[in-house]
């Protein structure tokens, strides 16, 4: 059999979420076609030669963009499998049923992407195949989430784009590192109601056994790798079998640095381990703070509290560890005088240049399937579900914030497209508050009360649990090179 794999976009990682079943898939005797749509153009003679096309839809985006290309699939290739894959595709399974999606997987998709390859191929041979007729395939389809512990085997990685396609890591002293991109573990012991992740593993986590991710960081530093981003939503949700891990890549790769996302919570919990990470050369910890209001963080379920938060940036500041915090600033919860106190507490705690502009004009995300529906404040200001943005909508009771939250998105985009510094689009972005809050705008001098320093950041910005505006979703495309750009696909 025949099988393309299908990425739009994933922050500028080379995706884990091709590489992986990709060799699952190479297993199973079948051709495999891998491609990343955000480095590289749809090659369509893959596609009209398909057995089996396959979306990996691990963002919002992501899944956006792959919607897109459903239509202009079918156009070159009408009787293949049409497959979506990832932590999106089982929230989103009624839409994407109604668009002819026909098998739809989340959670450990490896194992249940070989199974649906094996029995089409067996229904082919069979003189039952999906090249004959869509109708028999929709049969073959399972349950849509599997949480099978799985033995996970090496990436197979061998027919993406260049590492050094992808997005770097700039250093505060000037200079880049190419960036690669692991998974020890997927899913979460935690329940944040506006977490994607929830809906899908419900409280479970799964881990890659760790002689699989240093062969997978083996071969990425092979192909030029000079940084690893640990993908795992909570790298502390197992923390012995994290540290193991990186441990073992320092006393081998002693000059390569990583990056982990760890829950405050966590933070705290485990602060002996801190120094152990900062030890085997961890350049930064990405948190999801979301917000300094103990009562937005109880909504959300996050587990921590404002004190827990300033508690960790203290740690950090002990032990010269980078903490990069991301929030979700517009809430239907928030004030404009709450906005100001976010911007006014980053300032005082030296984190202007930590906290990416972007996440200072992200508003919450309310997909299919999201636990914040739950709530019935929630449920009294969404409208009906949007099929084209995949969300249930909202706006603010108090206006302001919505124009504010448009102006900050802009200034966080215009900034990355300038190349301004992250100090820079932060006093912009505190002046455009503070003008609307109509008190008088922050003075030409203002500055931290520290010096600000610069952080290790990525080339491509930081989303989570973000709902993109119309502009920045149609820059993302854009900015893709893919078949996007054409006519021929709208």
């Amino acid at each position: 059999m025949k099988i393309v794999l299908i990425s739009t976009y994933e922050l500028g990682h080379q995706p884990f979420g091709l590489a992986s079943p990709a060799a699952w898939l190479r297993r199973c005797d079948t051709e495999v076609t891998c491609l990343d749509l955000s480095r590289q153009p749809l090659q369509e003679d893959a596609v009209r030669a398909a057995d089996m096309v396959a979306f990996y839809v691990p963002m919002h985006t992501a899944t956006r963009l792959a919607i897109r290309l459903i239509e202009p699939v079918r156009r070159l290739n009408a009787t293949a499998h049409l497959c979506f894959y990832g932590l999106y595709a089982p929230v989103n399974e009624a839409y994407l049923r109604q668009l002819g999606v026909q098998t739809i997987v989340g959670g450990e998709f490896e194992a249940a992407l070989a199974d649906l390859v094996m029995r089409l191929s067996h229904a082919e041979n069979h003189g039952n195949g999906s090249r004959a007729t869509n109708a028999p395939a929709r049969d073959l389809r399972k349950p849509t989430i599997s949480l099978e512990r799985m033995k996970f085997i090496r990436p197979d990685r061998s027919q993406l784009p260049p590492l050094q396609q992808y997005a770097h890591l700039l250093m505060p002293e000037g200079g880049f590192r190419v960036a690669g991109y692991t998974e020890a573990s997927r899913g979460c012991k935690h329940l944040c109601r506006h977490c994607p992740i929830v809906p899908v593993y419900n409280g479970s986590f799964r881990i890659v056994k760790k002689e699989v991710v240093l062969e997978d960081i083996r071969q990425q530093v092979e192909a030029g790798a000079e940084h690893i981003t640990f993908g795992d939503p909570d790298f502390f949700n197992g923390p012995t079998h994290a540290l193991a891990i990186v441990e073992a890549v320092h006393r081998e790769f002693p000059q390569l640095s990583y990056d982990v996302t760890i829950k405050i919570e966590h933070l705290l919990r485990h602060a002996e381990s801190l120094r152990k990470l900062r030890d085997t050369s961890c350049l930064f910890v990405t948190s999801a703070v979301e917000s300094i209001d103990d009562a937005v963080l109880s909504r959300l379920a996050k587990g921590h509290s404002r004190a827990d938060f300033l508690k960790v940036v203290a740690v950090f500041r002990e032990l010269a560890l980078t903490l990069q915090p991301t929030f979700v600033a517009f809430t239907p919860w928030t004030s404009l005088e709450g906005y100001c106190e976010l911007l006014a507490l980053i300032a005082e705690q030296d984190l202007v240049e930590n906290v990416a502009p972007i996440q200072l004009g992200i508003r919450l995300l309310i997909p299919a399937g999201s636990r914040l529906l739950e709530l019935e404040e929630i449920r009294g200001v969404i409208g009906d579900f949007d099929p084209s943005g995949l969300v249930y909508p909202w706006k603010h009771a108090d206006a302001r914030l919505d124009m504010l939250s448009t102006r900050v998105q802009k200034l966080a985009n215009d900034g990355d497209r300038l190349k301004r510094s992250r100090t820079d689009t932060f006093m912009l972005i505190w002046r455009a508050a503070k003008e609307l809050a109509r008190e008088k705008a922050v003075s030409d001098n203002f500055a931290p009360k520290r010096p600000a320093r610069k952080v290790p950041h990525f080339t491509e910005p930081w989303y989570c649990c973000a709902e993109p505006t119309e502009d920045q979703f149609v820059s993302i495309a854009s900015d893709a090179r893919s078949p996007m750009q054409s006519d021929t696909f709208f």
